[in-house]
């Protein structure tokens, strides 16, 4: 036995010897290739990096920058840069390209009311198809959950919105993405699709649990097929209005609990980029909050050969500008959300905050100033913008962090607003403005009637309620100069207010007092009140008093006048009475 191990020893050494002979050959041959590679690769990468350096200067020096100009730029380079290379680069560049994409955008609008309109924009790309591809098991940046509500429920486009307020269109103009009060859902089902009606039904319970949500209240009472409206939005002509379904909550209220999951369904959450300014509670602390789902199908390229899955995430509300009680008129992404930025989602491959400059840019500035701006025409104008891109770390600056601050440079106007206290303080409004000759302004404010305790009314609450007069402080332009040295030889009743001008003399006007006509109780339901409950305490507590408390006695009838004689006769006799 020893023997025959012996004898198997020396080819087992030698084979090891060959085998390590091997490893050692090819890992010493395999960086010498790399080395020639790379020697080989050197002068197009020197080149190209020379080219990267002159575009970037000659991007930085331009001032403008068009979205349309941009994207037909960059196409062209990539298609240069494919000319010039050699096979060998297209050969290492042909890698293939990750099968989602993640854009984040933040536009921000001065409205002509003096609110702030600020609409958030996330896109996911996803390259894949559902008519072909019924299952998926790999999901990477498009959430989980609704890839399989889409697959599952086989939805060819999907619509959903959570709006709370109104959008007053005569102060603020259009919005970006209209949606109505409440929740809004409507959905494209595939041709597919047998019972399109139980189907709308299961997908809106499912939809109720995802977005935490009272859509399961959704049924055929609420629902309607629509022929006219809703066309589908991506991809494909479809014209049957049977795969269809359109249906509104009004009374739907929404809370931190849909903002939640929405936020849940981005990539990084709100951990990094746009996100991070969500916060609940200034969003909701707003004039008009708006949120919505977009799932559609889009097109790959312009030549629409292949298909991919949008999602569109967006985030519209309104913030009042004067909320703040200041004088001063001026607006910062802490103003408004209470956070700063400090970096981009890093699986974001675009990140940019637009500032609509397009309305007399120079009545105000921003800060930090950026010299990079952008066009394009939105809502059938051309607005002009100003970018501030996330991804290039030199908009962080050295203090890494971003606030856009936009002041207005112009002091003519000036609006000072206290909000009241309940039984504490009233409203103070105070504004300083130029109103031009023969012109009528007014001056709406908005309030909310409410029940006052029962000790606060006055002894005739029915004739209403009044309100202190307006004051009007100006001064206007005298037809007679003055003289601004000699007032104490004037009369009296021309020297009470100070004149410092000669051309112009102080006046001020109060308006009418109003009358406001609040709730009022009847207060004749007290007394009324009183009266029934003491005939009821009185009737009932004293009828049970009463048996309580009176004593029964039997009393025998009285004898008859023959008897009692008898036993007169009787006791006279000494015999007992009868």
């Amino acid at each position: 036995m020893a023997a025959h191990r012996c004898g198997f020893l020396p080819p087992l050494f030698i084979l090891c010897a060959l085998s390590v002979l091997t490893v050692t050959w090819t890992q010493e041959t395999i960086p010498l290739g790399s080395h020639r590679a790379a020697a080989a690769d050197s002068k197009p990468t020197d080149t190209k990096s020379v080219a990267q350096t002159t575009e970037q200067l000659a991007v930085e020096q331009r001032q403008w920058e068009a979205t349309e100009v941009e994207e037909a730029t960059s196409a062209a380079a990539a298609v240069s840069k494919q000319d010039n290379s050699s096979p060998e680069d297209v050969v290492q560049t042909s890698t293939p390209k990750p099968k989602d994409e993640f854009q984040e955008e933040l536009v921000v609008r001065p409205l002509h009311s003096g609110d702030i309109y600020a609409s958030f924009q996330f896109r996911t790309l996803w390259q894949t198809d559902f008519t072909r591809e019924r299952k998926v098991s790999h999901y990477g940046l498009f959430p989980k959950s609704l890839g399989q509500v889409i697959s599952k429920f086989s939805v060819r486009e999907l619509h959903i919105s959570f709006t709370q307020g109104y959008w007053r269109t005569m102060q603020w103009g259009q919005p970006f993405l209209s949606s109505p009060p409440g929740a809004e859902l409507w959905v494209w089902f595939q041709d597919t699709v047998t019972d399109v009606d139980g189907t709308w039904k299961e997908l809106a319970n499912v939809l109720s649990g995802i977005f935490c949500a009272s859509l399961n209240f959704i049924d055929s009472t609420n629902t309607v097929q629509p022929t006219a409206s809703f066309k589908p939005l991506g991809i494909g002509n479809v014209t049957d209005h049977r795969f269809l379904r359109y249906a509104t909550l009004p009374r739907e209220i929404v809370c931190t609990e849909n903002l939640t999951p929405w936020k849940k369904l981005l990539p990084c959450g709100t951990k990094a980029g746009l996100a991070v300014l969500l916060k609940s509670e200034k969003l909701f602390h707003s004039s008009f909050y708006s949120q919505a789902v977009h799932i559609r199908p889009v097109c790959q390229d312009w030549q629409c050969k292949t298909a991919s899955w949008e999602l569109r995430q967006t985030l519209n509300v309104v913030f009042d500008l004067h909320n703040s009680g200041q004088g001063k008129r001026e607006w910062s992404l802490f103003k408004m959300f209470s956070r700063t930025l400090t970096e981009a989602c890093p699986l974001a491959s675009t990140s940019k905050i637009y500032i609509d400059v397009t309305d007399n840019p120079e009545q105000f500035e921003l800060s930090p100033a950026t010299a990079l701006l952008s066009q394009a025409v939105v809502l059938g104008d051309r607005r002009t913008f100003s970018v501030y891109d996330l991804t290039q770390q030199i908009t962080f600056g050295t203090v890494r962090s971003l606030n856009v601050l936009m002041r207005w440079k112009s002091s003519e106007g000036y609006i000072h607003y206290q909000p009241s206290k309940d039984r504490v303080r009233p409203h103070l409004l105070e504004m300083l403005v130029q109103l031009p000759p023969n012109s009528v302004t007014e001056v709406t404010v908005e309030f909310e009637r409410a029940l006052l305790k029962w000790t606060e009314y006055t002894p005739d609450p029915n004739h209403g309620f009044y309100v202190g007069s307006s004051v009007i402080s100006s001064l206007v332009p005298s037809l007679v100069a003055l003289d601004t040295n000699s007032t104490w030889q004037r009369p009296l009743f021309s020297t009470f207010f100070p004149c410092k001008e000669e051309s112009s003399y102080f006046v001020r006007v109060y308006t009418e007092p109003l009358l406001v006509n609040l709730p009022t109780p009847d207060f004749s339901m007290p007394y009324n009140v009183i009266c029934l409950t003491c005939t009821v305490v009185a009737v009932g507590y004293g009828s049970l008093y009463n048996l309580l408390t009176r004593t029964f006695q039997i009393e025998e009838p009285s004898p008859g006048l023959a008897k009692r004689l008898a036993n007169i006769i009787r006791r006279m006799r000494g015999v007992p009475p009868l």
